[in-house]
């Protein structure tokens, strides 16, 4: 027998021979559970983030990239994790990824500088890379297709909107009680339990088929080049001390990264992303969408959090339940797109909930610097956040359209990974538009209280007149390049994270 069909042999000690006995429920809530943790810890630091800076003495323009690099690392490695918990097993991938974001999270906690807690929340979007692609794996494997799996998958799917919810609660509960480093000790046991009882609770899973190669340079030219591309987006925007020479040779180094990895693709044996895909018009309008649309969500997150601290004199504990109606609203709006878009079509729902998204970020853009919540928040965090929530079911919905069954896992790798990197180049774009007024508005205040907090709404204000930049060219995007698509020829994609 030669060395490639051993390769792709199922593996003869199948998960029947090591499997614990099957309860689905404890499979159900354990693989939810590991999910969850990786939802959580996309929203529970942003009402940490002004604590953060001042204990830290992190520069508000370098703040970003305790959001950003957890976005890029875990959006850069999802596909790879997939298959390589395809080969090496699910189970061994998911148990990797909860030890490895544990341990990044005790460190990011036990962080005294700023360089050391970005290092740290990288480290743990790789963790969350491995966990969320396997847990999802597992899950499909556990339940059979049909009622039984569509029930789990709906569990796994609702977890997002609760997350958010929990996130931004327990974020400020945290920051308010013991401390800001709280948010990442509470990772610890978690992972490292988790980690422990994968055993006990479910079998291990491969795919059918073995493969011989992985691309890993692929990932790390991809990850790479996007992580210089932030960190170049962010020096344009710093103090002064920053040379423009080291600035446009780091835009020179992410490109010649990011043309690497398009090299890598064309030649590789098994490509991390074989770039026939984007051939499909559907998939390629998709992704160009959620890019920015993630943009948005994720620059409102971040900047409103600042306004209301920073502008309004918010706790982090009311930040926190500040937000609660935004993402119940958020949840409202996907169940009512997941409605509609079998009645309708993709993307004139998405279109509608573009243009809703756009709508709530340009009345953050008029929130004055003595806001109320009940007139100024609170309709803009209804619109902006009943927008996000019915743009993202039909984002899913395009990018599966008119696909062959065996491009679903790819293009589920494909649009995950757009949504995390461009929540994190957006905000990257966003924090540079906003902050480039920095010192002008610096000096302009001149240490006058109430023009301190005129300049800072300025600077929010640019940020969220961007973020509505970012939904106005996803509604150009999906009117221009999206085909319409008849409802009772889009598929159900499975979800993603």
């Amino acid at each position: 027998m030669s060395t490639d069909q051993a390769l792709r042999r199922p593996d003869p000690a199948g998960p029947a021979a090591t499997s614990p006995p099957r309860r689905p429920g404890l499979i159900l809530a354990f693989l939810c559970l590991a999910g969850f943790m990786t939802f959580l810890d996309v929203s529970i630091v942003n009402v940490a983030l002004p604590t953060i800076e001042g204990d830290l003495h992190i520069a508000q323009t370098s703040l970003q990239y305790v959001v950003t690099v957890y976005g890029t690392l875990l959006g850069g490695f999802l596909v790879l994790a997939g298959r390589l918990g395809d080969t090496f097993g699910r189970r061994r991938m998911l148990r990797t990824g909860l030890l490895l974001f544990a341990l990044a999270s005790l460190a990011a906690g036990l962080a005294q500088d700023a360089p050391t807690l970005i290092a740290t929340r990288g480290a743990q979007g790789l963790g969350a890379a491995f966990i969320a692609t396997a847990a999802l794996s597992l899950l499909s494997a556990n339940f059979a297709e049909g009622p039984e799996r569509t029930r789990a998958l709906g569990a796994w799917g609702a977890l997002s909107g609760i997350a958010a919810v929990a996130g931004v609660t327990l974020g400020g509960l945290l920051t308010d009680g013991p401390g800001w480093r709280w948010i990442f000790f509470v990772n610890v046991p978690i992972g490292v339990l988790g980690a422990l009882a994968a055993p006990l609770v479910v079998g291990e899973s491969r795919a059918a088929e073995r493969r011989r190669a992985f691309d890993v340079a692929g990932a790390a030219a991809l990850t790479a080049g996007l992580v210089l591309l932030i960190f170049s987006l962010g020096q344009t925007v710093d103090d002064g001390d920053t040379s423009m020479a080291r600035v446009y040779g780091g835009f020179a180094l992410s490109a010649a990264l990011l043309a690497a990895f398009l090299v890598i693709e064309r030649r590789a044996e098994s490509p991390l992303i074989p770039l026939n895909v984007f051939r499909r018009r559907s998939l390629r309008a998709a992704n160009a969408v959620a890019v920015l649309l993630l943009g948005t969500c994720v620059t409102l997150f971040f900047f409103a959090s600042l306004f209301m601290q920073q502008v309004l004199g918010y706790s982090p504990l009311r930040t926190g339940l500040a937000y609660v109606p935004l993402a119940i609203i958020v949840a409202v709006g996907a169940g009512v797109a997941s409605q509609l878009v079998t009645r309708v079509a993709a993307k004139p729902v998405l279109v509608a909930g573009l243009a809703l998204t756009g709508a709530g970020m340009l009345l953050l853009w008029r929130a004055p610097s003595d806001a109320s919540y009940l007139a100024d928040l609170l309709p803009a965090f209804l619109l902006a956040g009943l927008g996000l929530g019915t743009s993202f079911v039909p984002v899913q919905v395009a990018a599966f359209s008119g696909g062959r069954d065996e491009e679903s896992g790819l293009a589920a790798g494909l649009i995950n990974t757009a949504q995390e990197v461009g929540g994190a180049l957006g905000l990257a774009v966003a924090a540079t538009i906003a902050f480039r007024r920095v010192p002008e508005l610096t000096a302009w205040a001149d240490g006058v209280p109430e023009r301190i907090v005129e300049a800072r709404t300025m600077v929010f204000h640019d940020a969220f007149l961007s973020g509505a930049g970012f939904a106005m060219a996803a509604l150009l995007a999906a009117l221009l390049l999206l085909p319409y698509t008849r409802a009772s020829d889009q598929p159900t994609p499975p979800p993603g994270h």
